[in-house]
């Protein structure tokens, strides 16, 4: 499908898509878990608040990953990490019908999945202060110039997604594309409800799984830069704002 500007929810401002809808092609096994698993796992898009009690049956930390790809990261993190409740954010088919899949062979009780436009998730679907962390692992670094504006992490954004953190949640991002890390650095030192939890970037937390992005950005001599930075205070940060 061609790039293009759509307008979001509720009379909102028109927002550019940091995606594009491939037509990529869906897998007989992916399409057959995909039927079958998003009926239990999936979360239907609608202009209302999650009930994460409600929708994983107890209270528990949750994290959000945007732009989970074919989701075996997802699936490890969720599956060793038990005691935290996951939902992931994708647009593209195969890659929710890949982690269906993998949700299903691991029987893993602790992840759902939205298919829908991340930051009409973030700003309709996901309520302030109700999240212990985001995942934003090597989202697409739109290289060429005139598409900059396309890429995910701009400031109305990393606002929009401070004041879904609670305080002392954290945000982790990963790129192996150095210019878009340097913006990303930028963008998110910028924002007052964020800190930076190193002094620039930071170290590759063990926990996060090495991913294919980033095991062919390594053979191609890129090298990968994790940020994470943490929600401050209320009384230091800024009142919840949309993006």
């Amino acid at each position: 499908m061609r790039e293009e500007a759509t307008r979001g929810t509720a009379g909102r401002n028109e927002h550019i898509r940091s995606f594009v809808r491939r037509q990529g092609r869906v897998s007989n096994a992916q399409r057959r878990y995909y039927d079958e698993m998003m009926a239990k796992v999936g979360v239907p898009y609608r202009a209302a608040a999650i009930d994460f009690d409600r929708l994983f049956g107890r209270r528990a930390p949750r994290v959000l990953e945007i732009g989970f790809g074919m989701g075996e990261t997802s699936a490890l993190i969720a599956g060793r990490h038990p005691e935290n409740d996951y939902l992931g954010v994708e647009v593209h088919t195969p890659g929710v019908g890949s982690l269906c899949k993998l949700i299903a062979e691991n029987e893993l009780q602790n992840l759902r999945i939205v298919q829908h436009d991340a930051l009409e998730v973030l700003r309709e679907m996901i309520a302030p202060g109700s999240l212990a962390g985001v995942h934003i692992f090597f989202p697409d670094p739109w290289p060429k110039k005139r598409h900059h504006k396309r890429r995910l992490l701009q400031p109305p954004f990393v606002t929009l997604l401070a004041s879904r953190l609670q305080v002392g949640g954290y945000v982790h991002c990963a790129t192996d594309w150095e210019e878009y890390a340097q913006q990303m650095l930028a963008v998110l030192s910028a924002e007052p409800q964020l800190e930076n939890a190193a002094a620039d970037f930071a170290p590759r937390p063990p926990d996060r799984p090495s991913t294919r992005f980033e095991q062919r950005g390594q053979r191609l001599g890129h090298g990968v830069r994790d940020l994470i930075f943490l929600r401050r205070s209320a009384a230091r940060g800024t009142p919840d704002s949309d993006a």
